[in-house]
């Protein structure tokens, strides 16, 4: 089975507006409500390519509520942990004003909370799949990614990471199968700026010499790179389109990665997939369907031959 989790779920409220402007009212052109967060992301897109997955994490409130709601509604199971107190978060994304956003704080996770969470994971094992992304609220203990991977070691779950430096770096040693920094993300890292596909492979080798089994690197408009466990390097410009919407790029690269691992076990596809997974939802107003990654796809792989 495969897992996602996301710590601090949201509703995404995104927005047009035009000719914003300060200090006076500002009414919408154009309005969405979507559940979000990285973990969620992952999941969106999972179902769409018609994968079957799991969304844990913590909601609370009438917020919580609705991402649940919403969720069920697209056909993507959730197994989340419902908090006592306070209000699962609601973000606001300007989209017509470069991407500007607003989010909220989220809940405060209990010590108790974290166990329940803890519980579930502990019931992982040979053959399923956990999507750890994005960042740890501030009332949860930094090392968490750390804590899901030591108690998971050994026991066969296959672990993607989609995280910044420390959060990253400090799981490296329980062999992840999937890391995605970006390319900025990458050299923060080693304190370099890597701006050709060619100039980030050195340093995702490095990453794996830490410990991770497969790295994949996004470049936005530079494409992406694949520095694979059995030892080839794929990298791909970035397909042509229309951008719209960036916010999940990431996330669907990752998804559409494992998904096309999990159909073929061949590198060279699962990076294909996860390259088309990606752009298909940045040239979307939402995340990408099935039907957007597979014209993509045929595209990138096109361009290739």
């Amino acid at each position: 089975m495969i897992y996602t989790v996301t710590f601090n779920p949201s509703l995404d409220y995104i927005v047009s507006v035009e000719d914003f402007k300060l200090g006076l009212t500002n009414r919408t052109s154009s309005e969405l409500i979507l559940p979000g967060g990285k973990g969620i992301n992952v999941s969106t897109v999972l179902g769409n390519l018609g994968i079957e997955n799991t969304a844990l994490g913590f909601l609370a409130g009438f917020t919580g509520k609705e991402i649940e709601r919403r969720l069920k509604e697209m056909g993507v199971a959730s197994d989340f942990i419902e908090i006592n107190e306070g209000v699962s978060r609601i973000n606001l994304k300007l989209k017509s004003i470069d991407g500007t956003e607003i989010n909220g704080s989220g809940p405060v996770i209990s010590p108790e909370d974290v166990e329940k969470l803890m519980e579930k994971l502990d019931k992982l094992g040979e053959g399923d799949v956990l999507f750890l992304a994005g960042s740890i609220p501030t009332s949860m203990p930094d090392d968490m990614y750390h804590k899901i991977m030591a108690k998971l070691d050994g026991k066969g779950v296959m672990i993607v990471v989609d995280a910044t430096r420390d959060l990253l770096l400090n799981v490296l040693e329980y062999h992840p199968f999937l890391i995605k920094p970006n390319n900025h993300e990458l050299g923060e890292i080693f304190d370099v700026e890597l701006l050709t596909r060619e100039s980030v492979v050195p340093y995702a080798k490095k990453l794996q010499e830490k410990g991770a089994r497969n790295v994949l690197v996004s470049m936005a408009g530079e494409g992406a790179v694949l520095v694979a466990e059995d030892g080839s390097v794929y990298d791909t410009p970035a397909p042509k389109g229309e951008l719209k919407n960036g916010v999940g790029a990431g996330d669907s690269m990752v998804a559409g990665f494992m998904a096309g691992w999990m159909e073929k076990h061949e590198y060279r596809h699962a990076f294909y997939m996860g390259v088309a997974s990606g752009s298909a939802s940045a040239f979307s107003e939402n995340l990408a369907t099935k039907e957007e990654i597979a014209g993509v796809y045929q595209q990138v792989v096109k361009e290739e031959r």
